[in-house]
């Protein structure tokens, strides 16, 4: 009995996605996007957006076929236009000018901005500039989390679970992220800038 090479196996055919199913995918990886270059959690943003925060999550689970209404919502939370939450991937080369990447205020005279405004797996880094005699509260994070602070400019007092740390110009502080922390401007009369870089835990692990 002659034999022959089998052929092509044709039990498995490559389905493509359907046109919903890959804007549902844009959706989801814009807006992981966009509200990691915001340093926002779901909570915060869905807080903003008037929306559970379950909403939020399905939305960046790429399963998710939302309304009008919600992506109005979202999409005003996030300030952009709701064809940015929709679009297509972009070109591996993008310029973003400073409105887009934006700057948000915390504390008490502390502005932060990202320093990558896409998002870095497992990383968030920005620049925080202190105004004299700035301060804020830190956000703790998930065991196993590493923050490092880098002082660029001036000096900047770090408090960690309760103990001080003078850092001056060129100065860099490492700290577990899921201890209690706070950034202070010692100087009442000059400003302050430093980098943030935080290396997140992986939940579950």
């Amino acid at each position: 009995m002659n034999e022959h090479p089998p052929g092509p196996q044709a039990d498995n055919p490559v389905v493509e996605p359907t046109e919903a199913e890959r804007v549902g995918m844009h959706l989801a990886r814009n807006l992981t996007s966009l509200r990691h270059a915001r340093r926002l959690t779901q909570d915060s943003l869905a807080a903003s957006a008037g929306l559970p925060r379950s909403t939020i999550a399905n939305l960046e689970s790429g399963d998710a076929n939302p309304s009008l209404a919600v992506l109005v919502k979202v999409a005003g939370a996030l300030q952009v236009p709701i064809d940015e939450l929709l679009a297509a991937p972009r070109a591996k080369v993008r310029r973003w000018s400073a409105s887009d990447v934006g700057v948000r205020q915390r504390g008490r005279g502390i502005s932060e901005r990202p320093l990558v405004p896409e998002p870095v797996p497992d990383q968030m880094c920005s620049l925080m500039d202190f105004a004299p005699a700035g301060v804020m509260g830190g956000t703790p994070h998930l065991p196993g989390t590493r923050e490092f602070f880098t002082c660029l400019a001036g000096r900047v007092n770090l408090f960690v679970a309760g103990d001080r740390y003078e850092l001056d110009t060129g100065d860099v502080l490492a700290f577990p992220g899921n201890l209690p922390h706070s950034y202070q401007n010692p100087d009442a009369s000059a400003p302050a800038r430093g980098i943030s870089l935080v290396v997140l835990a992986k939940a579950g692990v």
